[in-house]
């Protein structure tokens, strides 16, 4: 531009002197004007053409080239119309002023040129100190002057664009990466503004819900994602979570929603939508197609009922004969061999157990868990299952405290009032968590102390369970109430388990609408926490009246007693008659340790069956070992085969 805007003066000033008369005022001929005027000219047109058009990697060396073609222009007019006393002698210090823009090729070029010229006149003119001053201050000054001024400015120009170009390109990288990222994702994502309006939506989301993607762009999301509830019914704000999360800027995750794709049909799909920046600039869906993943899960859980339903029948008969093996009233056996079938017999009762557990957990998964509220006093109900629990205790040499109730070995200062703590909760459930909880404390503490407390306020009443043991690590807590998950050290590897019992707990706690909850330290011992909702004296009192009032509306059933099912049921040959030996002690299975009482999804034990001595009948013997066995199938709530 500084050239263009050089060559332009130049000819305007000549077009003026020609046309007035005046060029031939000038020192030298009409020649010199001329030839300026085309230099100029030359000038003029090579700064146009590359100010329009220029290869970038011409550039520079174009400019550079322009630039010294304009310098050489003013010096040849300057050298004849009088040198350093020209009239244009302000066009070379205008040129000078820019030539620090292209560095030392503007500098030293035109540096060398004006003090070469300085010295072929002091040689040739012996020009006054004066005149050199004048050199000096018109050649030299503007020079350094454009150094100073373009020289520094220029790096921190060069490091801007830089810094520019590298952050530009950075987010350029960053951009084409995420767009690779996203479209290469397997699950449906949507994004969308504060007003719901699309604004960005995956192949994968396309080929889920049937949209192309400049059809789904600028749309509300309620138009492509069209949600429903398991009836089919539209969400409501309460229900949606896309509009949860731009309510309230948390992410929300669900599992039960179905989507209706552009075909109107219906597939049941896993939703998570997570807010993005502030409240109200927007948030990301993102689904994927979970029908099979459940038609799989329900597929799993019928077969683990209907496997585990049938397989109890048999181990509920191996414990059974087991049991009578056991008895030295019955059968007479050594020391080894009773050692032998005692390890059989708890192995038998172990399997019941988890047979038992799979069928609950079944249950939980499908929506079969019964729940049966019912007002319990927590201080009472759990010092009855840590009363029935503490032989267990006694048996690892542990020192089992319930805070409520101290018994006489308490620690000095423990409390001895408790208040009353009311919860409406189904009795079995509550049983089964606390049991749990206490088995596990147990299990897991190698010595030391186990500390049972009940505490609330208003509103909430919790049962917690603290121990001494072997603590629990930070990064398996967050799974430990998941299915199967068991802690994975050697300080568990040595102690048997399913993965089972938390799990459970955890789904029939939330059947209660209860929480539970687990504080750790590796090492250190642990306290699980069970939280429910705690209800009134006056409300304790008003539902344990309705419910009394309803049963004594209802008729009670009669319940056929174990003894008259045997007698009804069909016999292979005639009850032989009484035989007239002693009075029968009832059945009695010792085993290695003492066992806890039966949960609450068990029910409880069926009458005693009286046993023959051994000096019976073998027939009566037999009868009598059938009937103890089906005992034992009903003490684990196995219907009786047809």
């Amino acid at each position: 531009m500084a050239t263009l805007l050089g060559g332009l003066v130049v000819l305007g000033l000549y077009a003026w002197a020609h046309f007035s008369g005046e060029t031939h005022s000038m020192e030298g001929s009409s020649l010199i004007s001329q030839n300026v005027t085309i230099t100029a000219s030359i000038a003029v047109v090579f700064s146009l053409i590359f100010a329009i058009w220029t290869p970038k990697k011409l550039i520079l060396p174009t400019a550079i080239a322009a630039f010294l073609l304009q310098a050489s222009m003013v010096a040849y007019l300057i050298i004849t119309t009088g040198g350093i006393t020209s009239p244009f002698i302000a066009l070379w210090i205008l040129i000078s002023v820019f030539a620090g823009i292209f560095g030392a090729w503007g500098i030293v070029p035109l540096f060398v040129a004006i003090n070469a010229y300085m010295v072929m006149q002091y040689l040739s003119l012996g020009i006054t100190r004066d005149t050199i001053i004048m050199f000096v201050l018109v050649g030299d000054l503007p020079l350094l002057a454009s150094y100073l001024i373009w020289h520094r400015a220029a790096p921190k120009a060069t490091d801007d664009d830089k810094a520019y170009r590298d952050l530009a390109s950075e987010l350029s990288q960053v951009a084409n990466k995420s767009e690779v990222v996203i479209n290469a994702i397997a699950d449906g994502v949507i994004a969308i503004n504060s007003q719901g309006v699309i604004q960005l939506i995956n192949p994968a989301a396309q080929q889920i819900i049937g949209w192309g993607k400049q059809d789904a762009l600028a749309l509300d999301y309620k138009s492509v994602l069209q949600l429903v509830d398991g009836a089919g019914g539209e969400l409501t704000p309460a229900t949606d979570p896309v509009a949860q999360t731009l309510a309230t800027n948390k992410q929300v995750a669900i599992d039960t929603l179905n989507l209706l794709t552009n075909s109107q049909k219906k597939i049941l799909v896993s939703v998570i939508v997570s807010p993005v920046g502030q409240l109200g600039s927007g948030a990301i869906i993102v689904f994927r197609d979970i029908t099979k993943d459940k038609a799989e899960e329900r597929e799993q859980a019928e077969f683990i009922s209907t496997a585990s339903h049938e397989m109890r029948t048999p181990v509920a008969s191996i414990e059974g004969y087991l049991g009578l093996a056991l008895n030295p009233a019955i059968v007479q056996i050594d020391e080894k061999a009773r050692d032998y079938i005692n390890k059989a017999h708890e192995s038998a009762q172990h399997l019941g157990r988890l047979f038992s557990d799979l069928l609950d957990v079944s249950k939980a998964e499908d929506g079969r868990l019964s729940n049966k509220p019912k007002v319990t006093d927590v201080v009472v109900f759990t010092h009855d299952i840590v009363q029935g629990l503490r032989p267990q205790a006694d048996a690892k040499g542990l020192r089992m405290l319930f805070r409520p109730m101290p018994d006489d070995d308490a620690k000095e200062g423990d409390r001895t009032l408790s208040p009353v703590y009311y919860v409406n909760a189904d009795n079995d459930h509550l049983r089964e968590i606390t049991a749990n909880l206490v088995e596990n404390a147990i299990k897991y503490t190698p010595h030391g102390d186990i500390t049972i407390d009940v505490t609330g306020d208003n509103d909430h009443v919790t049962i917690s369970v603290a121990d001494s043991g072997i603590g629990i690590p930070k990064e398996d807590q967050v799974h430990l109430f998941q299915k199967f998950y068991r802690v994975d050290n050697s300080d568990t590897r040595e102690i048997g388990g399913t993965g089972l019992g938390l799990y459970l707990s955890r789904r029939l706690a939330e059947a209660m609408n209860g929480r539970i909850w687990v504080e750790s330290e590796y090492k250190q011992g642990s306290t699980f926490y069970l939280s429910l909702d705690r209800i009134s004296h006056e409300d304790a009192t008003r539902l344990i009246e309705a419910a009394t009032t309803e049963s004594a509306a209802q008729p009670t059933p009669i319940q056929p007693s174990f003894a008259t099912e045997q007698a009804l049921a069909p016999q292979a040959a005639p009850t032989p008659p009484p035989l007239a030996a002693p009075a029968i002690a009832p059945v009695v299975m010792p085993t290695a340790a003492p066992t806890a009482p039966a949960v609450a999804s068990r029910p409880a034990a069926a009458p005693s069956i009286r046993t023959m001595p051994s000096s019976a009948p073998l027939s009566v013997i037999e009868q009598n070992a059938d009937q103890y066995v089906q005992a034992t199938r009903h003490n684990m709530n196995i219907p009786p085969r047809v």
